[in-house]
């Protein structure tokens, strides 16, 4: 996520950005290629492994925020509203919104951060500082790997919003830095921890499922308003639109269920297959909201409406993963789990047992009471409180605040960061070499056995 983050940017220049991302998509095998080529299939050269590495242990944790736009500056709330933290800078490329963040900051009993606001590279002297050990990043999605790198090459742990990365390459780049400078890089999925999701997850881990066979998940919202807005997301978000065709935003479906599945600790995604509708809705929304003369109308994009994924895990089990931002639905992410025992299935949240009476599902509501995760337990009324996405925000923040104050190492590592980012760029190889299956990189070197 995150917005704004334009700066000296020009639309030139993010088109250039994203007709070189998707040319290199193609370029590690042929034209006529069935499978990634070897170097996306198999670990490159070894590197000392981050998972499992704590945090060192740090009575209040001192923050830098880079990005705070509308999600950066929600993020910070739910950040303050953990206590203990300390927020030393914070950097923007409109200088109001730093002047805001100061504000927010100062109401809060904090001192006033220092403030960056000098052009798209000013983050740069930003990171340099001595004086915090989180950056909390925020930006548009092709900021979040060099200001990722840059974070953990000056020292500090990196947190980015999603997704991590848009290309396989730059996946690794942030595994490899990582590894180098024995930072973390943890990609802030707060979808993991909504109540739900981690009352499934609960009950996962106390066998209420059985063994698992299957999962859904989909990012299904209609941001056709947002992504012609002319502030925030939609100064750069529709532009990935004009170049790429495949799964855009995978992360907020994919992280629930890669993490119902135990991916990375005794499985991983092997690969997926993917297929994309023709593009109609986005046109049709240009053709009705634009006239001509707005560069906007001219506008022809590659997207098609509904991207669907099938995944492969080497365990065998298989995850549906959809991406639709343009159709006229109700917002969407599946969630859905699959075992011997049960299955769960949320918009709205339900339950099917094995064996149960009637032949139709259960409300939800009792499972939570009974089964509820106990982060949700201990933070709960403070999370729904504080807001954020139904409380998910602020439970995600506490939690990641707390493995530092305890010096433990992060629910949600590079690895994940990547593995979640990467059916970006290999559903947009499969759609253009007709649904050939993409192989998943190994980023754990083999350490997800």
């Amino acid at each position: 996520m995150g917005d704004n983050w334009t700066g000296k940017l020009t639309r030139l220049d993010f088109l250039k950005t994203l007709g070189l991302a998707g040319a290199g998509l193609a370029l590690p095998g042929s034209a006529g290629s069935k499978t990634l080529a070897e170097p996306f299939k198999t670990p490159r050269s070894s590197g000392a492994t981050m998972k499992g590495v704590p945090f060192e242990a740090k009575d209040r944790v001192r923050l830098a925020f880079i990005g705070v736009g509308g999600r950066g500056t929600g993020l910070l709330g739910q950040y303050l509203g953990t206590g203990n933290v300390d927020v030393t800078a914070i950097c923007d490329v409109v200088p109001s919104k730093v002047a805001n963040a100061q504000r927010i900051v100062t109401a809060a009993g904090g001192k006033e951060p220092a403030g960056y606001s000098k052009g798209d590279h000013d983050y740069e002297n930003l990171l340099k500082r001595d004086d915090f050990d989180i950056a909390v990043i925020a930006t548009p999605w092709n900021w979040h790997v060099p200001m990722s790198v840059f974070a953990m090459e000056q020292g500090k742990h990196a947190f980015t919003e999603v997704p991590a990365a848009k290309t396989i390459d730059d996946c690794w780049k942030l595994v490899d830095t990582s590894e180098r400078t024995r930072r973390h890089c943890v990609m802030m999925e707060n979808c993991c921890y909504g109540q739900n999701e981690m009352t499934v997850l609960n009950m996962i881990q106390l066998g209420v499922f059985g063994k698992l066979t299957h999962g859904e998940a989909a990012y299904i919202h209609d941001l056709r308003g947002e992504l012609f807005s002319d502030a925030g997301e939609g100064l750069w978000r529709r532009f990935e639109h004009l170049k790429r065709n495949g799964n855009l935003y995978p992360t907020h479906g994919l992280g629930p269920v890669a993490k119902y599945m135990g991916m990375h600790n005794g499985d991983r995604f092997d690969y997926l297959v993917s297929a994309s509708t023709p593009e109609r809705n986005l046109s049709r929304y240009r053709d009705d909201h634009t006239k001509e003369g707005d560069p906007k109308h001219d506008e022809r994009y590659a997207c098609g409406d509904m991207n669907t994924s099938i995944i492969k895990t080497v365990n065998g089990l298989t995850i549906m993963l959809q991406h639709d931002v343009v159709g006229p639905r109700p917002y969407d992410r599946l969630n859905l789990i699959s075992g011997t025992l049960a299955t769960f299935r949320d918009y709205p949240a339900r339950i099917f047992l094995d064996g149960q009476d009637a032949d139709d599902w259960q409300t939800f509501d009792s499972f939570i009471e009974k089964y509820n995760h106990p982060y949700w337990k201990e933070v709960g009324e403070l999370a729904k409180k504080n807001g954020g996405h139904g409380g998910m925000d602020f439970v995600m923040a506490w939690r990641l605040i707390e493995c530092i104050r305890k010096g433990i190492a992060p629910d949600m590592d590079v690895y994940d960061a990547a593995a979640w980012s990467a059916p970006g760029p290999l559903s947009e190889w499969s759609v253009a070499h007709g649904s050939a299956p993409a192989n998943f990189p190994d980023f754990t070197r083999g350490k997800w056995k």
